[in-house]
């Protein structure tokens, strides 16, 4: 085993001893958080992309130990800056993880560049950000809603985020923007695009779907919601698919998503089948 390797596991043991305290209270955050209930599964799906990545990523170690004492120095300062000046953080600790991965070499680092992004949605969003992609999103599934009114024939009135429905109103409020859906499908279609497909532009292709199929999901549910309260009765807004439906839509959602995962590897696997490359892979 790789001296290297070794002094990566010692720094990663340290640090995560530096900063039990603040992994403590976001774990404690995240597991009562509305939005960031996904953070806490950040760490395993990176050391599983790190170990199915194992056998190309072990013959890019090096040995040279000036990045492994720069790192250490710095763990030293920030420890030291804990103690006496600042509490330490998790973005903090998140960037020291980051660099952490120089102890196994620049070269290995780069090669590891998925993983190492991934680790960014372990920092949970700010609150002002999050307000804002709840507002957004909650306009714009209000937009979709509308339309899908119209197509489906259903009379209505609205007003910004009002809908007067026959016999109800219905508002969207920012519980319905779906952030923490939209955030989980962002996180499924990169994983999705980085492990099966090969080229730039359909990996960017399924990332950004994920934003039309969010508001696809939101508005379809309101719509649901809608016609079971105007065709069974009002009381249907306190029903079982407004209260806790959000899985079933979000499962909805992935259907497309899979489709068209499974349509755009399909096409690759055409292309090198013709060019005789089939069983290569790109991480």
């Amino acid at each position: 085993m790789s001296k290297r390797f070794v002094g990566w596991c010692i720094y990663l043991a340290v640090l995560c001893g530096m900063f039990a305290l603040p992994l403590l209270k976001l774990a404690r955050f995240a597991a009562h958080s509305d939005v960031h209930s996904y953070v806490l599964l950040i760490p395993f799906v990176t050391a599983y992309l790190i170990y199915i990545r194992w056998n190309q990523l072990s013959d890019e170690l090096s040995t040279a130990w000036g990045p492994a004492a720069l790192l250490i120095s710095m763990g030293a300062g920030a420890f030291f800056a804990g103690q006496h000046f600042a509490e330490l953080n998790v973005n903090d600790h998140m960037t020291l993880i980051a660099l952490s991965f120089l102890f196994l070499g620049t070269k290995w680092a780069r090669s590891a560049m998925f993983p190492l992004f991934f680790l960014v949605f372990f920092i949970p969003l700010p609150e002002i950000v999050v307000d804002t992609l709840e507002e957004a999103s909650k306009q714009a599934s209000a937009e979709v809603a509308n339309w899908l009114f119209l197509i489906t024939g259903t009379p209505f009135l609205r007003s910004e985020t009002m809908f007067q429905l026959p016999g109800i109103t219905i508002t969207v409020a920012k519980e319905c923007s779906g952030i923490r859906s939209s955030l989980v499908l962002i996180i499924t279609s990169l994983l999705a695009a980085n492990m099966f497909l090969r080229t730039t532009w359909r990996r960017a292709a399924l990332v950004a779907a994920v934003i039309p199929l969010g508001l696809l999901r939101n508005g379809l549910r309101i719509l649901v919601i809608s016609l079971l309260c105007v065709h069974i009765g009002p009381h249907m807004i306190n029903s079982v698919i407004h209260r806790r439906g959000g899985p079933f839509f979000f499962a909805l959602s992935l259907l497309p998503l899979f489709a068209m995962l499974w349509w755009f590897r399909r096409q690759e696997i055409k292309q090198q089948l013709r060019r005789g490359d089939y069983g290569r892979t790109a991480h």
